[in-house]
């Protein structure tokens, strides 16, 4: 198969042929119809990830079909349209016996813990417990996004945060988590404001639902006292979908008494030690909250929502890329992280 593979951490990529992955007992091969290209690739990429084994294949967001079935799988065959939580859990473990799959304990992660969706196709573990079927009136393209970016943004707003109506809400940082939580917090009757440093990604804002836009580049180092202006003494509920020490600390400092943080962005070792108003933390009886993703069993809300229209995670996809255009879309996040969710079509022109 083709497939994008890195040598050396920060060097630029390559499309090469590589062999066809088998699936292992109870898992499966996907062929790869989309698969979206995410910040925390890029963090791979670079280094920032500890479990990454060189030589590497990057990529976590996926949707195809199921090409071939291990040993042990009971609820899936090939030719199912399926997508997959970047998480992938072990099904068997205190934490998956409690619900709670997307902190498992002995979680894998395509593009992470092995080889990846930037390639024709995918190995994936544990099928029956991290599968989740695409109906037929989904796209792929539409679908891929849904195991990073949106399902992290829909748990991260609607269990992690509580977002309810008329509540305020701040998403610091508009890329595609950012932007799925503006619209999900919008779709569930709460007020956004929307903190990005780009035009491009405020105005995809404000169309996808966000009250206020705050330009952070413009008020330099008052973006709290920004938000806290607009909410009229600031967020019910803020959350940080950049990941930088920067962008943490100033949605922790915009929230209101009683308010509630949620860290939805990586903040890896190498971007610094992060620092918050714990002063504030304590005084204001604020809630800070960490959000990793989404159990496959959770998805039935979200996708009856996406399914009929209330939320449209198709309208985020600004970009499709074919393989051979993603080592150099990988690199270029460093310095231009671009707006809204590109997606890579490793089989196909690109198209719709």
């Amino acid at each position: 198969m083709r497939a994008v593979v890195f040598e050396r951490f920060g060097q630029r990529a390559e499309v090469r042929e590589v062999p066809d992955p088998s699936p292992p007992a109870g898992g499966v091969v996907v062929r790869v119809e989309a698969t979206g290209l995410c910040r925390s690739d890029w963090h791979g990429w670079t280094g920032h990830d500890p479990d990454i084994v060189l030589p590497h294949v990057p990529g976590h967001e996926l949707a195809g079909v199921v090409e071939a079935v291990g040993s042990g799988v009971t609820g899936w065959r090939p030719g199912d349209r399926v997508t997959v939580p970047f998480v992938c859990a072990c099904g068997t473990c205190a934490d998956c016996a409690a619900g709670d799959q997307q902190v498992c304990a002995r979680q894998t992660q395509p593009g992470f813990t092995h080889w990846g969706s930037f390639a024709e196709y995918v190995a994936l573990e544990h099928a029956d417990v991290n599968l989740v079927a695409v109906p037929e009136e989904l796209s792929f393209a539409t679908a891929a996004g849904l195991g990073c970016r949106f399902a992290t943004a829909f748990r991260a707003v609607v269990a992690q945060g509580r977002a309810a109506p008329g509540e305020w809400v701040a998403v610091h940082g508009c890329g595609g988590v950012g932007l799925s939580a503006v619209m999900i917090a919008a779709a569930a009757g709460a007020r956004v404001v929307a903190v990005d440093t780009a035009p491009e990604a405020l105005a995809l804002a404000r169309r996808f639902g966000a009250a206020h836009t705050v330009d952070a580049g413009a008020v330099g180092g008052a973006t709290a006292e920004a938000v806290r202006e607009l909410t009229g003494g600031g967020a019910h509920l803020s959350l940080d979908a950049l990941g930088s020490p920067v962008t943490a600390a100033a949605s922790v400092a915009g929230l209101r008494r009683r308010g509630r943080h949620v860290q939805v962005g990586l903040l890896p070792a190498a971007g610094g030690k992060t620092i918050l108003p714990m002063e504030r933390v304590i005084g204001w009886e604020l809630e800070i909250l960490g959000s990793h993703g989404m159990a496959a069993h959770a998805y039935p809300p979200m996708m009856e929502l996406v399914r009929t229209g209330t939320l449209r995670p198709d309208l985020l996809v600004t970009s499709t890329i074919p393989l051979d255009a993603a080592p150099a879309a990988l690199a270029a996040m460093g310095s231009a992280p671009g707006r809204g969710v590109t997606i890579i079509r490793p089989r196909a022109s690109v198209g719709p």
